[in-house]
């Protein structure tokens, strides 16, 4: 637990700084291009190299290269230099490709991702911001691959600071930016502003991660000895991973389609609304629960090639612990503070405040998913570390099929306003039922997972958390009746107190009840003030 709590700790600072920074790149983009029309095709041709990385390479990264890695370091008389310097190369190259290939192919990407007329403004929009932000892909990826082998290194803090200059860089891109939000007058020198100075963020993280690497003493040198670079095990393994990443992208896809139809039939309650609530419900998992990810992956890879199983599930268990100590009073407040927490943060420049209410809506409704998707994601490690990556295939079939029913059924039934709001809950409800799922075949996998254990912990972590989810709508309620409408003051007294207040709430009670994983996160900042 200890040696995680450090590794994480590392990565949750390095993670808190950027995605702060990132929070204020969302205000600023926000309050740049709205949530209307020019928002909505930014927004889409900004998730289309994401969707591709996360196809090609992201998923593989976390369930097939890292354990190759570590098994290369292992087994390997040099340590595994060589299978790495030939994963570097081959990475870079295929990525450059795969980047050409999508920056000529962005009509087609656009026609997938969203219902606008070819010929539109804003699909024409659109599609030359996707050809300016597309060629990202390939120095993502590179520093993707770099993070990983940083990672196996326990070199954790530079993958989570580089994407803080990436931030930094674009906050001065939007803030240079002073087109509007109307895409009739917006000009193409405006809209290459926002595509390039977008890439050349991506840029600067890649530079940071390569650099830390040489740091870590790795030597690159271009290695094109195909035959040694265990492409076939790697295509064996990682071939049903980018099976599950096709189905999760498939329902992306639906999203964005049925998000954008929504938003051409009621403006400014589209696409940018639900990637901005869904950038907010990310936040605390991105902090925490990425970092403790991130941190566990290596040690159950190790923990399984060595037959500890034992140690494999107190793995699971501190992670599942640790996250859930901050998701659980996390969830609760997004639920019950969803507009105090966007009006402070979106209704500033072209987005006004009651578009900024809704997408504090969409993000109270994805509160209900923070605790199922972090429990999802541990989950699928296990199955990783075992090298198992086709397991999760079937799982994520089945949870991105039932989230795909309940949008259907939502796209049906609500009126246009309520359509992202219910493709939120469609989102919740799916992920809800793929842990249930995923929990049962892995506890199968693995000879048990400590189910009543962590099941006790999580039933006193909400214990917890409940005194301060009741002082969070009580600050609502009383807020409603002093002020009235929500605005940007009393949206801060809200926060200050629900917030503020209730945090603290829930650490003294959390303390009192002796729940060990938030002593030691006290601790932990108690110990660091004191020097």
């Amino acid at each position: 637990m200890s040696r995680l709590m450090r590794a994480s700790a590392i990565m949750a600072a390095g993670t808190m700084v950027s995605r702060v920074t990132g929070f204020v790149r969302t205000m600023v983009l926000a309050s740049a291009v709205g949530t209307a029309l020019l928002g909505d095709a930014y927004n889409v041709a900004y998730a289309i190299p994401y969707s591709i990385l996360d196809l090609l390479l992201l998923g593989v990264l976390s369930s097939v290269i890292v354990p190759m890695i570590v098994q290369a370091q292992q087994r390997d008389a040099d340590g595994g230099r060589a299978f790495e310097q030939r994963l570097l190369t081959l990475a870079t190259l295929a990525l450059i490709v795969v980047a050409a290939l999508a920056v000529l192919a962005a009509p087609l990407l656009i026609d997938l991702y969203t219902n606008w007329r070819p010929g539109s403004r804003q699909y024409e929009v659109a599609v030359l911001l996707a050809r300016l932000i597309l060629p990202q892909l390939a120095f993502f990826g590179l520093g993707a691959v770099a993070g990983a082998i940083l990672n196996t290194r326990d070199r954790f803090a530079a993958p989570m600071w580089a994407p803080v200059l990436n931030n930094i860089v674009v906050i001065g891109v939007f803030l240079a930016y002073s087109g509007g939000d109307n895409l009739a007058t917006v000009s193409d020198g405006q809209l290459a502003l926002l595509g390039l100075g977008t890439t050349a963020g991506i840029v600067a993280q890649a530079t940071v991660l390569v650099t830390a690497l040489k740091r870590a003493r790795f030597q690159f040198r271009p290695r094109l000895d195909v035959r040694n670079a265990r492409l076939g095990e790697m295509a064996k393994a990682g071939g049903w991973t980018i099976g599950y990443v096709v189905i999760t992208q498939l329902g992306f896809m639906l999203i964005t389609n049925l998000a954008s139809a929504a938003g051409d039939a009621v403006p400014n309650h589209g696409v940018s609304p639900y990637t901005y609530a869904f950038q907010l419900f990310q936040l605390p998992y991105g902090i925490i629960g990425v970092s403790v990810i991130t941190a566990m992956l290596p040690k159950m890879s190790r923990a399984v090639t060595d037959g500890r199983m034992d140690d494999l599930r107190s793995e699971f268990g501190s992670g599942v612990r640790l996250i859930s100590c901050v998701m659980v009073p996390a969830s609760l407040l997004l639920m019950v503070l969803g507009p105090a927490i966007t009006v402070p943060i979106y209704a500033h420049g072209e987005t006004a405040v009651a578009d900024a209410v809704y997408i504090g809506n969409v993000l109270q409704v994805y509160g209900l998913a923070l605790m199922p998707f972090a429990v999802f994601q541990l989950l699928l490690r296990v199955f990783y570390s075992f090298g198992d990556t086709r397991t999760p295939v079937f799982i994520g079939a089945g949870t991105t099929a039932a989230g795909a029913g309940l949008m259907l059924v939502a796209n049906a039934l609500l009126p246009p306003a309520y359509v992202v709001m219910g493709l939120a809950f469609a989102y919740a409800c799916a992920y809800a039922l793929g842990a249930v799922v995923a929990w049962m075949m892995a506890s199968r996998r693995a000879a048990g997972l400590g189910g009543w254990t962590i099941g006790t912990a999580l039933t006193r972590m909400y214990l917890a958390a409940m005194p301060t989810a009741v002082l969070a709508l009580a600050s609502v309620w009383v807020s409603q009746q002093v002020f009235g409408e929500l605005a940007f003051l009393n949206s801060l007294i809200i926060l200050a107190v629900g917030g503020g207040l209730g945090g603290l709430l829930y650490l003294a009670i959390a303390h009192k009840m002796r729940i060990p994983e938030v002593n030691s996160i006290v601790g932990m900042v108690a110990g660091r003030v004191g020097r």
